[in-house]
């Protein structure tokens, strides 16, 4: 079976450590390096790692402890969000040189659809190198890129040559690329999944194209449609300029941990006035408010409750996290806390890119 044309022209790019890098560019004294963003050595979590402290094995979502141990002389900075987002919508600016249709992931990935271009270039290869090019010299920073036929193929191909690097995946190429590729790097394969289908005998995508539309129907369910398809190179989601807005949430991570509700009232409140603020910001509201709870043990635990009108104000939802709060007992002492809004009235809106707020 061959993949038949016309072909899209789908990029990826993904900055290479990019909030680091960014402290590395405003600070001199930081280059060359091991940053982390985010945590400290006593507590916290790291956001960021430069690709000095990957060297020593430090992650992002690791504990500032863990990474102390495994980087000695590991430097922590603290986050700073309005930075880095001036920085992500610079970036966006030059993508938008080239196409309309751009769909940006978080602040430091995006995808682009240059089958039709504003430069008239048919080359998507020669498009991602020149925009990596101008990336680092109009803001003096590394960018990662994935060229191929659709968006979850230039996703995995913008990681093989990270970082500074890019990898194009030609259309004659695809099949025998995606029946070498690890079944874990598949686009909807978590480690869960990724488990049971080695317990299964699959390993990679050729072991994957074995099975039939109706074993991985029986064994996956709906998800068993996804893998028959996409494993054929068959994934036809396009690129959304205009991506739907599906939650809002403001939440905060503590320098100390709390164990009493008194304490975590007194942080709510203020979580509280900050999410009212960005559902105003964005003139959104919502249906569903979730208070979100992280133990000390990093274990987390939602609590939801659903109105029947559309809620805004913090005098009108506040109440209700204060009965989410009070609505079971506590596991555990309390490292994080948050608050969202789903169930939106935001159809067809652009997104707002909100990122984790530290107490520290």
């Amino acid at each position: 079976m061959e993949l038949q044309p016309p072909f899209r022209k789908i990029i990826h790019v993904d900055m290479d450590a990019f909030y680091a890098s960014v402290e590395q560019l405003d600070n001199p004294e930081l280059r060359g390096k091991p940053v982390a963003v985010g945590g400290s050595e006593i507590r916290g979590v790291v956001s960021a790692a430069s690709y000095e402290a990957r060297k020593f094995g430090v992650r992002s979502a690791m504990s500032g402890v863990l990474a102390k141990q495994k980087c000695p002389h590991i430097i922590f900075v603290p986050p700073r969000f309005d930075r880095y987002k001036e920085i992500s919508s610079k970036i966006r600016k030059i993508f938008y040189d080239y196409t309309d249709l751009v769909e940006p992931l978080s602040l430091d990935e995006a995808y682009l659809d240059v089958t039709e271009n504003k430069k008239g270039n048919p080359s998507a290869s020669m498009i991602a190198q020149e925009i990596r090019q101008r990336i680092w010299e109009e803001l003096e920073l590394r960018a990662s890129a994935g060229i191929s036929i659709n968006k979850f193929i230039a996703k995995v191909a913008s990681d093989i040559n990270k970082p500074n690097g890019q990898k194009t995946i030609n259309p004659e190429e695809v099949l025998e690329f995606l029946e070498q590729l690890p079944v874990n790097k598949f686009y909807g394969v978590g480690k869960v999944t990724a488990a049971k289908m080695h317990n299964l005998g699959i390993f990679t995508g050729l072991d994957l194209k074995q099975k039939s539309l109706e074993e991985l129907s029986k064994l996956f369910g709906k998800s068993g449609v996804h893998y028959y398809h996409i494993v054929r190179g068959i994934h036809n989601s396009a690129v959304k300029p205009d991506r739907i807005r599906k939650s809002i949430a403001a939440e905060t991570t503590f320098r100390e941990n709390l164990s009493s509700e008194v304490f975590m009232l007194e942080r709510l409140d203020k979580i509280a006035d900050e999410l009212e603020r960005r559902m105003k910001k964005s003139n959104t509201k919502g249906k569903t408010v979730t208070l979100k709870i992280k133990y000390s043990d990093f274990t987390q635990q939602t609590r939801s409750k659903t109105t029947n009108h559309f809620l805004q104000l913090k005098k009108e939802f506040y109440p209700i996290v204060k009965e989410l709060l009070y609505q079971d007992t506590l596991n555990n002492s309390v490292r994080l806390l948050g608050i969202s809004f789903s169930n939106l009235n935001t159809e067809k809106k652009e997104p707002v890119w909100v990122q984790l707020k530290f107490d520290f």
